[in-house]
This record gives structure tokens, sequence and C-alpha cells, in this order.
């Protein structure tokens, strides 16, 4: 019975903030995420695979599902950290990586997330956060594909020079202005 008490309290959504690997690394290290899985969403192929959606063509975008507690972390503060790890500013790009597959996104399973997304939204481009008018598309969740050869990337090739020149310096802002987010070990 306890358990039945606990799920209801795990609630799903799914953020694109460019490059899957980056925010995957993000959220694996916030206190109160359960689960966070890189993959595809919001295009027209179904089971896409990797060197699919590099082409761009199929409509997806490299997303996360992040399943968490929300009696640990509130959905606000998920998407705070997700707008300080990425330009949302920028259309179908971030850094060096571009094309409709790195577009910055939002795709809510519940109502409530819709609403929260765009009060979000409303109030930092109200406190002119980004010198730019953000992008950030919000958009209810479709079918989501796992990309199953690249679960957990940065956590097992932390030297490859992508992750260092791409992922650590998100990962140092997130210890800088969210190390109160940041689970430990035994969390």
């Amino acid at each position: 019975m306890f358990n039945y008490f606990k799920k209801k309290y795990i609630k799903t959504i799914y953020l694109a903030g460019g490059c899957f690997w980056c925010t995957e690394a993000i959220f694996q290290r916030i206190k109160g995420v359960v689960k966070v899985i890189p993959g595809y969403i919001d295009g027209i192929v179904k089971n896409p695979s990797y060197k699919d959606v590099c082409t761009g063509k199929t409509g997806h975008t490299e997303a996360i599902e992040i399943s968490f507690d929300e009696k640990k972390i509130k959905l606000e503060d998920i998407l705070e950290i997700f707008f300080s790890t990425h330009d949302p500013t920028t259309l179908n790009r971030q850094g060096n990586d571009f094309g409709t597959q790195y577009r910055s996104g939002i795709y809510f399973t519940e109502v409530k997330q819709k609403e929260v997304a765009n009060l979000i939204i409303t109030k930092l481009e109200k406190e002119k956060l980004f010198q730019n008018p953000i992008v950030t598309e919000v958009k209810q969740a479709k079918p989501f594909f796992v990309a199953e050869e690249h679960i957990n990337y940065y956590n097992q090739n932390k030297r490859q020079p992508y992750c260092s020149v791409t992922i650590d310096p998100k990962l140092n802002k997130l210890k800088t202005y969210f190390k109160n987010y940041i689970a430990t070990e035994n969390e």
C-alpha cells in the first residue's frame, strides 16, 4: 500500500535542451530526480535511430525523460535549472550542435506542467534575463523513443573531448548556482 502512495508523487516531463548527453548529465545529479532517460520526442518516425534523428528529417528532438518526486523537488525548480543550463533563445542550436534535433522544448504530460512552463517563460521574458526572446516550445508530449546506446553517456565518457568542452562547463555552472539541488551519493 505504501508504494501506491509513493508513486502518485512521481511525475514525468520531457525536456529538450540541445544534446541529450548534456541534459542527462545535469539532471542525473539533482535531488528528487528518480530517473533520467535520453531519447527522441516530437517526431514523425516510429522508433528512430540516432542516425535517423541526426539527419534532421524525422522531426524529433533529442530530449530526456525525467521522472521526479514532486515531494522532493518542484517542477519550477527543474525548469529553473533547465533554463539556466542551456540557451533557450537560439532556434535549433546549442553551441556547436545545430539542426531541428537540438531545439529547446518542454513536453508536458499534465496540463499543470504546461501552465507552469508558460508562467516561467513569461516571467523570464518580463525580467529580461535573456537578450533575445525565448524560443523554447511547450507542447503536449508525443511518443518518446529511448536512445539506448546513449544512456549514461557522460558518466561513461567523461574524458571524451565533447564532454570536457561542452558538458563540464554546464556541470560547473550547476555546482556554482544550484549546489543545494545536487544530490549526494546516498540520495
